[in-house]
C-alpha cells in the first residue's frame, strides 16, 4: 500500500508489542474504575437509552493507540528502494565449420557422425544466447549455410537441414576454414572463434589449410579443431543389391594438420571417438569461450516515515481535542 521495501531501523518495530499490553491494561482499568450506586428499583431508569457520548469515550484510547503505532512505524524509518541495472554484454562471434563429406555417415557414432555433430552443436548454440553464431559447411567445396546472427532458432533450423552428401564429395579443409574466416574478418567482437569439425584428410579445394590458418591468425581468430571418428575402422553403410549393409571403413584423420591449425591460431585440438566425448569437447570449448557480462547496479532509497509521523500527530491532536473539549471531566 505504502510501497515499503525495507526498514532503516527495524528494531523499533518490536515496540508494537506494547500495544496489546496497553489494550489489556486499559480493559482491566476500566472494569475496576466504575463506581457503584445502589437503588431500591430501576423503574425510573427504564426508558433511558444508552448515551452515545459515553460509548464514544473509548475512541480516545483507540486514537491514542493508532497514533502510537504510527509513531513507532515512523521511528523504524520505512524506505522505498528503486534500483537500476546497466548490463554490458561482450559476446563472442563463433562460426561452426562442419564437414559434411560422405564419410560423415559412418556409424561409429549414434545415429552417425553427422547426426551426432548436429545434435551436440545445436545444444552448444542454445547455450550461447549472447553470442553471434554462423554456420559453414564443406566437403569438396565450402559455402555459408548461416551468416553470423543472434537468431539462434534460424541457425539451428538450417543446421537441422544439413546432411552428408548434400554438396560435392571430398574434404576441402582449407576451403572450409577460409570461408569461416571470411565470415569473421570484419567482426568487431573482441573474441572471434572458429570450431572446425572434420573426419578426414584434406584432398580437395583451392586453398591450402596452412594458408587458411595464417589468414585466421592475421584476423585474430582462434580455431578449435575437432577430429571426429574412432581409431582404426568404423562401420559405414553401403548400398548393395541386397540393401544397405555395413562395411568397415578405415578412419583417416590428419591429426597433425588439425593440431598445427589450432596451435597456429591459439586454439586447441580435440579428438572425439564417441558421442559422449564429442559432447565433452563442446563443453570444454564453452568453458574456454564465455561471454563477458558486466552488471552495474544503482540503488536509491526514499524515506517514507513522514506520512506516518504526520498522521500520528493528527490523531494525537484529535485525541487531545476530544479529551479536553468533548469528554472534559469536571472537578
Amino acid at each position: 500500500m505504502f510501497g515499503i521495501d525495507t526498514w532503516r531501523s527495524p528494531e523499533f518495530l518490536y515496540l508494537l508489542l506494547l500495544i496489546p499490553l496497553l489494550i489489556v491494561w486499559y480493559i482491566f482499568r476500566e472494569r475496576k474504575s466504575h463506581p457503584e450506586l445502589r437503588f431500591s428499583g430501576i423503574t425510573a431508569f427504564k426508558n433511558l437509552g444508552k448515551s452515545t457520548k459515553a460509548g464514544l469515550r473509548h475512541s480516545m484510547f483507540v486514537l491514542r493507540m493508532l497514533a502510537l503505532a504510527l509513531l513507532i512505524i515512523a521511528l523504524a524509518r520505512p524506505q522505498a528502494v528503486s534500483s537500476k541495472k546497466n548490463v554490458n554484454i561482450q559476446g563472442i562471434d563463433i562460426v561452426l565449420a562442419l564437414d559434411v563429406s560422405g564419410s560423415m555417415r559412418a556409424r561409429d557414432f549414434t545415429p552417425d557422425r553427422i547426426g551426432a555433430a548436429k545434435k551436440i552443436a545445436g545444444q552448444f548454440i542454445r547455450e550461447h544466447p549472447n553470442d553471434r553464431i554462423g554456420l559453414v559447411i564443406f566437403s569438396g567445396v565450402a559455402f555459408t549455410q548461416a551468416p553470423l546472427t543472434t537468431d539462434h532458432s534460424m541457425v539451428i533450423k538450417l543446421l537441422d537441414e544439413v546432411k552428408s552428401g548434400m554438396i560435392e564429395d571430398g574434404t576441402a579443409i582449407g576451403d572450409g576454414l577460409a570461408t569461416a574466416v571470411s565470415r569473421l574478418q570484419d567482426s568487431k567482437a573482441k573474441s572471434k572463434v572458429i570450431i572446425l569439425l572434420t573426419d578426414g584428410v584434406n584432398n580437395m579445394g583451392s586453398i591450402d589449410p596452412q594458408s587458411a590458418a595464417e589468414m585466421a591468425k592475421l584476423y585474430g581468430i582462434r580455431v578449435y579443431t575437432i577430429g571426429i571418428g574412432t581409431e582404426g575402422y568404423a562401420p559405414y553403410p553401403v548400398q548393395t543389391p541386397y540393401g544397405i549393409q555395413m562395411q568397415q571403413m578405415k578412419v583417416q584423420i590428419d591429426q597433425d594438420l588439425l593440431k598445427k591449425i589450432a596451435a597456429e591460431t591459439g586454439g586447441k585440438y580435440y579428438r572425439a571417438e564417441n558421442n559422449d566425448k564429442l559432447k565433452s569437447v563442446f563443453g570444454d570449448i564453452s568453458k574456454l569461450e564465455k561471454s563477458k557480462i558486466t552488471v552495474h547496479q544503482f540503488e536509491k532509497k526514499t524515506e517514507l516515515f513522514f506520512p506516518f509521523a504526520l498522521l500520528a500527530l493528527i490523531l494525537f491532536v484529535l485525541e487531545v481535542s476530544l479529551r479536553y473539549l468533548v469528554f472534559r471531566k469536571l472537578p
